[in-house]
C-alpha cells in the first residue's frame, strides 16, 4: 500500500472501521439495523422521546422515519405541535440531522421548541434497505434516482405525516433535500399538505460546481456509464468507489488530506469531533443510478428527469427522445420559503443558487426569504458549532410565522 492510499484510507476510516461496517440484516419486508435504530442509538440515550415508524412508497420501499413528538423542556400534554420533517443529503441519512450537542442539533432544537419533528432516511441508507419485494442484494433495488424520491418517498412521507398528526407540515431540507423538494414543489405536489419549506444548501442547479472531488466523479460515471450502472449500489465504503476515489486523489490539485474541504469546500465552524462522529456513520450507499443523474445535472446545467442515453429508452420512459424538464417557475409563488446558502461552499454554488432565485422572480416577496453566511460552505448547515445562532434561530423564527 503506498502512502496515498494509506493517508487516504485512514481518513476515510477514521478509526471507524467504517470500511467493514455491516450491513443491516434484510428481510424482505423490513430492514433490522444491528444497533436497534436510530431512536435508541442515538436519541433515546438524549433522553429525548422518539418513535420510530415506516412507510412504504408506491414502488415497495420501506424507509424509515423517526418521530421526536417532543422536547426536554415540554411534553405530550401540551397540545398539537407543528410537524416538521427533515429531509438529508445525498451519501448521508437522518444521523446527520442528530450528531451536534442538542443544543446545537437542529433536530433536537426543534423538539426543544415546540416543534413535532420527523426524520426521514432516504431509500437506499443503512435504516431504509426494505423492500416488499426485493432484497437490497438484488440490482434491481437499486433502479432508480432522485426522480424516485420525487414520484414515490416523499408524497408517501408527507402523506404518512400528514395522517398520523392531522396537520400540515414544515419541511427542512439539505443539498438534495432541497433538490427533491423543488422537483415536487414544481410538478404540484406536495403543497397541499405543506406549510413552509426551509432550504438549506438549495440544490437545483449545479452547473456551476466547483467541488474536486464531485466533479472528478461525476466526469468518470460519465465517462463509463455503462460500467459504473454494472455496479448498482454507489457504496462509498467499497473496492470500486474506493479506487475511484483513489485515483481521484492522485491528481495534483486536489487535496485528500483534507477530504472533508475538497468534496464541500471551505467550511469554516466544524470541529474534529464532530467529523469523528460524522464519519462514524456516514457515508451511506446510494444507487449508481442517482449519481449519474446528479453527474449529468452537473454536465448541462440543467434539472432534468435521469437521461437514459438512448432515444428509445428515453421515449419508452417519457414518451419523448429527450428527458422532461422540472420547471423551477412552476413553483407555486405563495409557498413559504426560506433558503440558507453560503460563500464557501463548492456543491451549491453562490452562482447556481442565484439561478434558481432568477426562476423565482416572480414569488410573492413575504413568503421568501434569502440569508447568505459569506464564511460558509456544505456541511456547516448541519454540523457547525455556531450554526445554531447563525442558522438555526432565524430559521425557527421563519417556521413559527407560517
Amino acid at each position: 500500500m503506498d502512502k496515498l492510499t494509506f493517508i487516504f484510507l485512514s481518513i476515510l476510516l477514521c478509526g471507524s472501521a467504517v470500511a467493514t461496517r455491516p450491513r443491516p440484516r434484510t428481510t424482505g419486508r423490513a430492514t433490522l439495523a444491528d444497533d436497534g435504530g436510530v431512536c435508541s442509538a442515538i436519541v433515546g440515550v438524549q433522553n429525548y422521546p422518539c418513535h420510530e415508524h415506516n412507510v412504504t412508497t408506491g414502488d415497495g420501499y420501506i424507509l424509515s422515519l423517526q418521530n421526536i413528538p417532543f422536547g426536554q423542556s415540554g411534553n405530550a400534554a401540551t397540545g398539537p405541535r407543528p410537524p416538521v420533517l427533515l429531509h438529508h443529503g445525498v451519501l448521508t441519512d437522518a444521523v446527520t440531522w442528530l450528531l451536534s450537542p442538542p443544543e446545537q442539533s437542529l433536530a433536537l432544537l426543534l423538539a426543544d421548541n415546540g416543534f413535532d419533528v420527523w426524520l426521514v432516511n432516504a431509500r437506499g441508507t443503512k435504516y431504509s434497505l426494505g423492500h416488499t419485494s426485493l432484497s437490497s442484494n438484488d440490482p434491481a433495488f437499486w433502479d432508480w434516482s432522485w426522480d424516485e424520491l420525487v414520484a414515490y418517498d416523499l408524497p408517501a412521507t408527507f402523506q404518512y405525516i400528514y395522517d398520523q398528526t392531522s396537520q400540515k407540515l414544515h419541511y427542512v431540507g439539505h443539498s438534495m433535500g432541497t433538490l427533491i423538494a423543488f422537483a415536487g414543489f414544481s410538478k404540484g405536489q406536495l403543497v397541499d399538505k405543506l406549510r413552509s419549506a426551509a432550504m438549506l444548501c438549495p440544490i437545483a442547479y449545479i452547473g456551476h460546481m466547483t467541488s474536486p472531488i464531485a466533479t472528478n466523479v461525476a466526469q468518470t460515471l460519465l465517462n463509463q456509464t455503462s460500467y459504473w450502472l454494472k455496479i448498482a449500489e454507489f457504496n462509498p465504503t467499497d473496492e470500486a468507489v474506493l479506487q475511484l476515489l483513489l485515483q481521484i486523489c492522485k491528481q495534483k490539485h486536489i487535496n485528500c488530506l483534507d477530504l472533508m474541504t475538497s468534496y464541500t469546500g471551505q467550511n469554516c465552524c466544524l470541529n474534529s469531533s464532530i467529523i469523528s462522529s460524522f464519519l462514524k456513520n456516514e457515508p451511506q450507499s446510494t444507487s449508481t443510478k442517482n449519481m449519474i443523474h446528479f453527474a449529468q445535472m452537473a454536465q448541462d446545467g440543467m434539472i432534468k428527469m435521469y437521461d437514459y442515453g438512448d432515444v428509445k429508452e428515453n421515449v419508452k420512459h417519457y414518451g419523448t427522445p429527450v428527458p422532461p424538464s422540472y420547471n423551477m417557475t412552476n413553483i407555486p409563488n405563495d409557498v413559504p420559503l426560506f433558503l440558507a446558502y453560503g460563500g464557501k461552499d463548492a456543491l451549491s454554488v453562490s452562482e447556481d443558487v442565484k439561478l434558481l432565485l432568477d426562476s423565482l422572480h416572480e414569488h410573492e416577496q413575504d413568503k421568501l426569504v434569502v440569508q447568505y453566511t459569506e464564511n460558509y460552505a456544505h456541511a456547516d448547515f448541519i454540523m457547525g458549532f455556531n450554526a445554531t445562532q447563525v442558522v438555526y434561530d432565524p430559521l425557527m423564527a421563519f417556521l413559527r410565522l407560517h
